[in-house]
């Protein structure tokens, strides 16, 4: 009998613990955690990858992730661990709140993890069984890619800025649909 009771005991025992573990696991998640050039110094690995160090710990790799990719990228930039849970260590409220070099290291990160070529000129759009493949210039040089045509393959994030999404989920952007020609537009009336 005092076998049972001591399990039952040890199980209520792991049960607050663990509750305990999320309670303060919860609450880290909750806290915004702003980063400046006062409590965080980035710098750059070997391996080209930033690290992060803070008052408290150092963060050998982090991640850069943008929390309005499209329309503030100056902004709310979260700073992650750089493992599969992406954990958020901080926030960097303002990227010109860092020293000049730290903001073109996080800069040089946006640009690799959102790397969105703009199309220049629209070449040619063939419409098949469901899909559309596109023949465009980009600033990157000629791309040919292929989207859906239904679904949210292009979005219209202004009255003449668009989003492109391809069928492998990479970004084009249209910044103004109003400098291409008329015949590049109709090529688009498909989408718009």
């Amino acid at each position: 009998m005092e076998g049972n009771e001591n399990s039952s005991m040890d199980l209520l025992d792991l049960k607050e613990f663990d509750e305990e573990a999320l309670k303060k696991e919860s609450e880290e998640l909750l806290e915004m955690r702003m980063l400046n050039e006062e409590n965080a110094v980035f710098s750059r690995t070997p391996g080209g990858f930033i690290a992060l160090k803070t008052k408290e710990k150092e963060y050998a790799r982090v991640g850069v992730y943008l929390t309005f990719p499209l329309t503030n990228p100056e902004e709310f930039i979260s700073i992650r661990e750089a493992d599969e849970k992406a954990k958020e260590i901080g926030m960097v409220e303002k990227l010109s709140s860092l020293p000049k070099d730290q903001q073109e290291m996080l800069r040089e990160q946006i640009k690799l993890r959102y790397f969105m070529p703009v199309i220049t000129k629209v070449l040619d759009i063939k419409d098949e069984y469901g899909y559309a493949y596109w023949n465009v210039a980009t600033t990157f040089g000629a791309c040919r890619f292929t989207t859906q045509i239904s679904g949210n393959a292009v979005i219209q994030l202004s009255d003449s800025r668009l989003l492109v999404t391809d069928i492998d989920g990479n970004r084009y952007e249209i910044p103004d649909l109003y400098r291409l020609g008329v015949m590049e537009r109709k090529k688009l009336d498909l989408f718009i």
